[in-house]
């Protein structure tokens, strides 16, 4: 009997080893959804490099007065009939208010799709002094920023100044073929004599980069063309802003900023606000980390994740189904109000296309920035679309 016994409990014994060792050798599998690098759209990605030098004011400004055209022309191009997702970096270099230590370098923003930020810091930017070193600051953009890592995205650094490229203990062929070996194509663009450009590195900087050379006047002021349109498109963009609903900590801060970045726009011309209402109206300018509107179109359920506090006064009192409702409005309203600037937009840029023709064209930071962008989408399969 206990013979028997035995064996029982060591066959028990067995068929518990053997049922766990099968267990570990089939895991279950994880059937939890997980997003496909396949289905993630494009992303067009570039890194602004700006001398912010003693002497460089005016391309500072012309930064600033370009800063929603170069938006807007990113935004004509698709990538397999889709809208890619737009970064826009910011670095400053060559200020002596800046660290020695960090070569007078500073990331002022990593790559980001939070436009008025851009706008914010790039406004926020002040001329000091002089020491700049272009190898390091392409290698600082280089290695600091997130780059993507798909074939089908493009990857652009433009690096402005102008002293000589070859300055600072960091070689600039070093700093480019690191950035080669990442698909980042370096552009240069020298402000100052054609001549000084070729013989201080500038030419062979773009060149090594497989990038594009532009030389500009950074002390001309941008010259814009009036169209019968913006009148329009900035009452259009009065309208849109109502529809905006803040949420979370900084909510209300981010819709005031908004608002500043509007007023910015405005301080440069007439034509760089209509420029930057036109960037409000595409699918880029997206606010889902503090707009609910743009939340819920990212996240079906995102209002009864918020809690009451989170919400503007008026909302805290209602039912969630109110607030739906209510954000589903909102959310029409700015669908229609953007319909009516995308075709006040085309007629918009067909006046400026006809009249552009009977003048030369400007050779300002944004026309460079703009045309090597088009340039290199070709090459990257992108698609124009106007």
């Amino acid at each position: 009997m206990k013979s028997n016994l035995f064996i029982t409990a060591l066959l028990a014994i067995a068929i518990s080893f053997a049922s766990c060792n099968s267990s570990n050798a089939n895991p279950k599998k994880d059937t939890r959804i997980k997003k496909s690098s396949a289905t993630e759209n494009a992303k067009i990605q570039v890194a602004l490099l700006l001398d912010t030098s003693s002497s460089m004011d005016g391309l500072i400004d012309q930064a600033k007065s370009r800063l929603w055209n170069i938006v807007n022309t990113l935004t004509t191009l698709k990538y397999d009939g889709k809208t890619p997702d737009i970064e826009i970096a910011l670095y400053e270099y060559g200020n002596d208010g800046l660290s020695q230590q960090s070569n007078y370098i500073r990331q002022v923003t990593p790559l980001s799709t939070d436009l008025d930020l851009i706008s914010e810091k790039l406004f926020d930017l002040r001329t000091n002094g002089g020491n700049e070193y272009c190898g390091a600051v392409i290698q600082d953009a280089t290695k600091q920023l997130k780059w993507a890592n798909k074939s089908s995205n493009m990857k652009l650094i433009y690096i402005a100044g102008n002293e000589d490229f070859n300055q600072g203990g960091i070689n600039y062929k070093e700093a480019i073929s690191d950035a080669l070996k990442n698909d980042i194509y370096v552009n240069t663009i020298f402000c100052g004599d054609k001549t000084t450009g070729i013989n201080t590195h500038w030419k062979d900087g773009a060149d090594y980069g497989k990038g594009k050379y532009f030389n500009i006047d950074s002390n001309e002021s941008v010259r814009y063309i009036a169209t019968p349109y913006d009148d329009e498109i900035s009452k259009c963009d009065e309208k849109i802003n109502k529809t905006y609903i803040n949420y979370g900590l900084k909510g209300y801060e981010k819709k005031m900023n908004q608002n500043t970045q509007d007023q910015n726009a405005k301080k440069v011309s007439a034509a760089n606000y209509t420029e930057r209402a036109v960037s409000k109206s595409k699918a880029v300018y997206k606010n889902e980390s503090w707009d609910l509107v743009d939340k819920v179109k990212d996240d079906a359920a995102a209002i009864s994740k918020i809690r009451k506090e989170e919400l503007p006064a008026e909302l805290q009192n209602k039912s969630a189904e109110e607030i739906k409702t209510f954000v589903a409005q909102k959310s029409k309203e700015r669908e229609n109000i953007q319909k009516e600037i995308a075709v006040l937009a085309k007629k918009r840029q067909e006046y400026i296309d006809t009249e552009s023709k009977k003048s030369k064209t400007q050779d300002d930071l944004g026309n460079a920035i703009n045309s090597s962008i088009l340039g290199f989408a070709k090459v990257k399969g992108y698609v124009v679309e106007k």
